[in-house]
């Protein structure tokens, strides 16, 4: 990831001179904002990438401005314009991933009718948003581990997700085919797996190495999750 972003912001310093060619053209008055607009939403979205490596690779307390600063190619005081300090950086970062996890998980559950179905549903969404984007998962890990950047609302970003869960549980249990069951026994019983499975792909030792997106083992692992939920919720 951080050769691709470092490319993004050769790209951007690259277009930040366009406006200079031999042929003397220059952005009108009228475009030079919208253009500098445009730079800078892709300056701020390349940090954010680049933070969300930094803090899934070695943690909110250990990774440093200057770290997120190489990986993008700019410098500290870059960083510093658009986000204050590493917690403002931090508190970005997270609250991205669960805003666009329950995004996701709101596409997915599309057309799933009975609350079966929306569970389902919903464990799927996370498994395969957290395959696809894996350093989220990480991210999750450290933040169940290590409540230290929350303060004292461990979940100011990630309760829609716990919302998410509660809600369908509940309209389960009100139509009576689920049996009433705390939702934190599910979440950390069967919806937590999820995070181990992406972890723990190479935490295991040589002999027990795997991909989380190969399509036959994440199917295989789908299936216990979901036989696993069916024997647990339903009466």
């Amino acid at each position: 990831m951080g050769l691709a972003l470092r490319e993004t912001m050769k790209a951007l310093r690259a277009g930040g001179l366009a406006g200079h060619s031999i042929e003397g053209i220059r952005l009108s008055n009228a475009t030079r904002p919208v253009a500098r607009q445009a730079r800078g939403d892709a300056t701020r979205s390349a940090i954010l990438s680049a933070a969300e490596e930094v803090f899934a690779e070695v943690g909110y307390a250990a990774a440093r401005l200057e770290d997120v600063a190489q990986v993008v190619g700019i410098r500290r005081p870059s960083i510093v314009y658009y986000f204050p300090g590493k917690q403002q950086l931090y508190d970005e970062v997270e609250a991205d991933i669960f805003t666009a996890m329950h995004q996701f998980v709101t596409e997915r559950m599309q057309g799933a009718n009975t609350p079966l179905d929306r569970l389902l549903a919903l464990f799927d969404a996370w498994l395969d948003f957290l395959v696809h984007r894996p350093t989220a998962a990480r991210i999750i890990q450290r933040v169940v581990a290590d409540p230290t950047p929350r303060g004292e609302d461990p979940v100011q970003f990630s309760d829609t997700a716990l919302r998410d869960l509660e809600g369908i549980l509940a309209s389960g249990v009100a139509e009576g085919s689920f049996r009433e069951v705390p939702a934190m026994h599910i979440l950390n019983s069967i919806a937590a797996g999820a995070l181990f499975y992406v972890c723990n792909a190479n935490q295991l030792g040589a002999g027990r190495r795997y991909d989380p997106a190969d399509p036959a083992t994440l199917a295989s692992f789908r299936a216990v999750v979901h036989q696993q939920a069916v024997a647990v919720v339903l009466k």
